[in-house]
């Protein structure tokens, strides 16, 4: 049997804290075992991907108990910021480093960045969760390749939705780069028009930012709704409801919630940032390819807005969307076609 020992940040399965790499964390490690692997996990407490000297003695303790010669599979929120301990580690481990997001897109500091450098120039392989991501690592730190394993998504039930698309959700943490205050200035442009939007996410990842949030979405009539992170049948109803998922992200490598949505036949309105068009895909219609979405750029209210007003008030809009939402479903790869692209990538170490 194949050993693998794999280094997680506590509270990977937090209910509290849900996130898409919590999820492909979880996800990877389950497939993996099935697989044959002996899946040994490790996790190390900390306000990641900050380091201080309590978290990197936590990571050196971890990396120093594994046998010479071990394979490890690394989270990159755990070790991108971790140079002083991976690369020593390096010389004697196999590792490789699962980079769910760069750590200037994670933390918003730059400063990070030349330590997350020093740590993937070191280690024996780097893995992205999009080819879009896996250009932006190689180029961004002078890597010659950055494999990819796309995350899966669990087959689900159609969305049963409403004639109006008035049902909008917004799957994603209350924090600046997830965007929350963008769709909230493209929203107050709208309240001639019949729509409700839910929030489900963390709302105690940047307190003062959320306080600033929640009071904007204060001024709209009720018609916002913050339901916290949410998970399971409880985010399957909120799912199972909703007419169109809206993601206004800064950054994203991948966006495992659109495939999420489109699992459902939900139509998806995102930004054009990262890995989104890759995750968005294409589906096959009447006289060709088309999206089962729309894509704005980042950042920008009134673009958004104007999306949101065609959803809202052109109803062939809505069903062609739909349609091809509903198409995108049989084409999703599920969770093994990810473990079989670690697989190739941790056989080869």
């Amino acid at each position: 049997m194949r050993t693998l020992h794999v280094v997680l940040p506590a509270g990977v399965d937090d209910p509290a804290s849900p996130s898409g790499g919590n999820r492909y964390d979880r996800r990877a490690c389950e497939r993996l075992a099935t697989l044959g692997w002996q899946v040994i996990e490790h996790t190390v407490d900390g306000d990641w991907p900050r380091p201080d000297t309590a978290r990197l003695a936590g990571l050196a303790a971890v990396l120093s108990a594994v046998p010479d010669g071990g394979l490890i599979l690394l989270d990159g929120l755990v070790a991108c910021a971790a140079p002083e301990v991976v690369v020593p580690a390096s010389a004697r481990l196999r590792l490789a480093v699962l980079v769910h997001l760069p750590l200037v897109d994670e933390a918003g500091d730059i400063d990070l960045d030349a330590r997350e450098r020093a740590t993937l120039r070191a280690v024996a392989a780097v893995i992205a969760t999009s080819e879009g991501a896996a250009r932006h690592l190689a180029e961004r730190h002078g890597l010659d390749r950055v494999h990819v394993a796309a995350p899966g998504v669990d087959p689900a039930s159609l969305s049963t939705g409403t004639v109006t698309g008035s049902r909008l959700l917004c799957v994603a943490a209350v924090i600046p780069r997830k965007a929350p205050d963008v769709l909230l200035s493209a929203l107050a442009t709208l309240t001639d028009l019949d729509w409700r939007c839910t929030f489900a996410g963390a709302l105690d990842r940047d307190p003062a930012y959320t306080a600033r949030v929640t009071a904007t979405a204060g001024e709209l009539g009720g018609r916002v709704d913050f339901a916290g992170p949410l998970v399971g049948a409880d985010l399957d109803a909120r799912y199972a409801g909703a007419d169109l998922l809206v993601l206004p992200s800064h950054a994203e490598t991948y966006g495992m919630v659109v495939t999420e949505a489109l699992a459902r036949g939900i139509p998806v309105l995102a930004t054009e940032v990262g890995g989104v068009p890759e995750a968005l895909g294409w589906a096959r219609g009447p006289s060709g390819a088309i999206r089962p979405g729309m894509l704005v750029p980042p950042g920008d209210p009134a673009a958004l807005a104007d999306t949101l007003r065609r959803w809202l008030t052109q109803p062939e809009t809505r069903v062609n969307l739909r349609a091809a939402a509903t198409a995108r479903r049989s084409t999703l790869d599920g969770w093994d076609a990810t473990t079989r692209s670690l697989t190739a990538v941790l056989d080869a170490l």
